[in-house]
């Protein structure tokens, strides 16, 4: 192009075209070894690029930026800087595979280097469009550079990008250098940076001047003893007793407790890290997918690339699967931990008859390949009699192609970012939720056989037929579904359909219904991007991890009632409050409701920041009573019924507050006390609202 006249060129003309001689630029430099010539090259594109009078327009005006404390100007903020621009949408697996990428280069390279990475937050889905998504967003995944929210993709158009991701590397005045479209490009991505930063020194183009960041991490505290991004869910019996294991994502650990809420193991630590060993010592990366066998729950451990195993018994976490590090094998075959992964993002348990036994299979959604893999715990007999070794993982479903192409044949089928499985063991079938199509999905495991359920298009290629419409078949519109779970008294299956923020009901034949969630993510009785799920049978009830409310909530499917869990930690019970309110109250020795509102009054600056979990529990409460509640929100009223009885009772609400000012945002724990006296004149039905003052 540097020959070439480009008077007249547009910048989406000198985009496309420097697309494609970055393609050449890339297969060029693959083919040689040496550095210093590899450096030349790329020297040699950036001088002919840094020619062109071809500049990108500046960020548009009126747009929502994250991390900053004002909206940035290319033309002036960022003027002598060398610009990464990362094009995403925070749904895409391909785009979450360069961020470490990208956080690697900040590190090497910081803004007084000349460096600047900026996030273009282009939505595909529209419930992506929303600033309050994004800001969850860059708090699960610890972005720490600016975003910008280009809702409405001018920037995207205007520079003609056309795929997720895409980076694009500008010089010190804006222009064009380089184009690196979807992931892999991490060698690439850091040579062209230190030759753009060394040249433009050189001409004295380059800026040492700062830029203010302000990253949203302080939003969400680290505190033991809340939920962050919990997001997959799984119960299990021990005995006769129900028990939950929840992948506490945003908090990089498993959490086991009894259905009740009392936690008895939390495994692994809020810092990320990838570590066998005991449940205290032992780390994880952004765990998604578990699944319970015997005493051994295994997990998708995403961001390591791996699959763990937990033993209750020993009370050890060892590594099955994977090698910490991101792999880019579509065939797979490979034992244990020789056996790279790509972003596992869920597991779920499959019993093959085999021979007049049953042999244990780990079934796994590969998002990041775009396909199902199996672990295989025994020798076993697969389709078409092929033998798999015990300990190999291989991919079983999918040719890595990202489509919602169903087929007869395992291998010709076509996924799109599994990310939900649910056995239905009765049927030899597994169901997934295949985000991207927006699509429930089935293979039928007696021979690999892919169909659709419900969703979709019948274009396979076509991965934008999303919406809100129940209905049959392709009738049906969801919106990026991430969670699934089988009912087999019912012969149902429990979507979680994320981004419409509600749960829907699929049968077999592929009629969807709602089963609740008004599609508006409140704190209240419906959901904010919930994406796990899991069937409690004896109590007949369904649990949803509800993600971005940062809690567990049950759906009583007797009566439709929602209620949220409240989960007693260890030693959350007994740690001192900073403040207690004590209140007396009367009511009738007969059979009783006593109903509570509880708010909360500061009488300074401070107040509750609304993007934070702010929760109570009912830490102490008669064994003969009972509570009942819409949500564990501030404010939300909690209703408690007494049984006949003369007796003075105690009532221990303990509040768990996350207070801002300013920038600061700081925990507080608050208890409030009921002493209820019983007496024959007292009323049956109270209500008691109490205004608490906090300093």
């Amino acid at each position: 192009m540097c020959g070439q006249e480009n008077k007249k060129m547009t910048i989406q003309d000198t985009v496309e075209i420097l697309t494609n001689e970055c393609i050449q630029l890339r297969q060029e430099l693959r083919t040689i070894k040496n550095i210093s010539e590899k450096e030349k090259i790329v020297l040699k594109h950036i001088k002919c690029y840094s020619e062109i009078n071809n500049h990108i327009n500046d960020f548009p005006k009126g747009l929502e930026w994250f991390n900053v404390p004002v909206g940035l100007s290319i033309t002036q903020d960022l003027a002598g800087k060398i610009i990464v621009l990362d094009f995403f949408t925070y749904c895409c697996i391909n785009c979450m595979h360069i961020l470490p990428d990208l956080c690697a280069l900040e590190t090497k390279y910081s803004i007084q280097d000349g460096l600047i990475v900026i996030g273009v937050h282009s939505a595909k889905f529209s419930n992506e469009k929303d600033s309050g998504k994004i800001l969850s967003a860059i708090q699960r995944y610890n972005i720490a550079h600016p975003v910008i929210n280009d809702n409405k993709l001018s920037m995207w158009r205007n520079l003609g990008v056309n795929c997720w991701p895409t980076l694009i590397i500008l010089g010190p005045k804006g222009q064009p250098l380089f184009v690196l479209m979807g992931e892999g490009h991490r060698d690439e991505l850091f040579i062209y940076t230190k030759v753009a930063i060394n040249y433009f020194k050189s001409l004295k183009q380059i800026s040492n001047h700062n830029i203010p960041l302000s990253p949203a991490h302080h939003l969400l505290p680290v505190r033991e003893n809340v939920l962050r991004f919990p997001s997959k869910i799984q119960t299990f019996l021990n005995g006769n007793y129900e028990k939950i294991v929840i992948s506490d994502t945003g908090n990089n650990r498993i959490v086991v407790m009894k259905l009740g809420g009392f936690v008895e193991h939390i495994i692994g630590g809020q810092s990320s890290g990838f570590r066998d060993g005991g449940f205290d010592e032992a780390r994880f990366n952004a765990p998604q997918g578990i699944c319970v066998l015997n005493n051994s729950i295994y997990v998708a451990d995403t961001e390591n690339h791996a699959i763990r195993l937990i033993d209750l018994e020993k009370k050890i976490v060892t590594t099955v699967v994977g090698t910490g590090s991101q792999g880019h094998d579509y065939v797979g075959g490979k034992f244990g931990k020789e056996q790279a992964l790509s972003s596992p993002w869920d597991v779920a348990i499959y019993h093959h008859n085999q021979n007049e036994e049953t042999v244990p299979i780990v079934l796994i959604a590969i998002a990041g390949t775009h396909q199902i893999w199996a672990l295989f715990l025994k020798d076993t007999f697969w389709w078409k009699k092929k033998e798999y070794k015990a300990g190999t993982c291989a991919a079983i479903v999918g040719n890595g192609k990202e489509e919602n192409r169903n087929n007869a044949y395992p291998h010709a089928a076509s996924l799109a970012q599994p990310s939900g499985l649910a056995v239905a063991q009765e049927l030899q079938s597994v169901f997934f939720a295949d985000s991207e199509s927006s699509s429930i999905r089935k293979i039928h495991l007696q021979d690999g056989k892919v169909t659709g359920v419900a969703g979709g298009d019948k274009n396979p290629a076509d991965l934008h037929k999303f919406g809100d419409v129940d209905g049959v078949k392709y009738s049906v519109k969801l919106q990026h579904p991430l969670g699934v779970a089988w009912d087999s008294s019912k012969n149902i299956i429990y979507v979680a359909d994320t981004y419409n923020h509600k749960i829907k009901i699929v049968d077999v034949a592929g009629k969807c219904e709602t089963l609740c969630g008004d599609g508006k993510p409140t704190k209240s009785h419906t959901f904010d991007e919930p994406s796990g799920l899991a069937v409690l049978p004896k109590t007949n009830a369904l649990l949803i991890a509800d993600t971005n409310n940062h809690c567990i909530k049950m759906l009583d499917r007797n009566d439709g009632s929602i209620t949220t869990i409240s989960i007693e930690f260890p030693g959350s019970t007994s740690s001192k409050a900073e403040k207690v309110f004590n209140f007396d109250t009367e009511l009738s020795n007969k059979n009783a409701k006593l109903k509570l509102f509880l708010a909360v009054k500061f009488d300074s600056d401070v107040k509750l920041n609304p993007d934070a979990p702010q929760s109570w529990m009912i830490n102490s409460l008669p064994d003969t009573w009972s509570a009942k509640a819409s949500t564990d929100v501030i404010g939300s009223p909690i209703i408690l019924t007494a049984p006949e009885e003369n007796s003075e009772s105690k009532i221990l609400i303990t509040l768990n507050l996350i207070t801002c000012k300013t920038d600061q945002c700081i925990p507080k724990k608050i208890d409030v006390i009921f002493i209820v006296k019983r007496n024959s004149a007292a009323p049956n039905a109270v209500e008691e609202s109490k205004q608490l003052k906090i300093n």
